[in-house]
């Protein structure tokens, strides 16, 4: 699945993570492929899987 990377960074500022989201800010593409750069993702603690349920309850589902 594609994110945009400002998905990723609003996810790690939500945990409380202001450094790690400003290395991934200079860091991530703008499109992330969760399964392509899950190893990158790994790099700033994040797992797409916790991503994905952040936004659903962001949306309401």
């Amino acid at each position: 699945m594609n994110l945009d990377k400002e998905q990723i960074i609003d996810f790690l500022k939500s945990l409380g993570k202001n450094d790690d989201a400003a290395k991934a800010e200079s860091e991530l593409p703008d499109k992330v492929d969760t399964d392509k750069d899950r190893g990158l993702l790994a790099k700033f603690g994040v797992d797409p899987d916790e991503v994905l349920s952040w936004l659903g309850r962001s949306f309401g589902l």
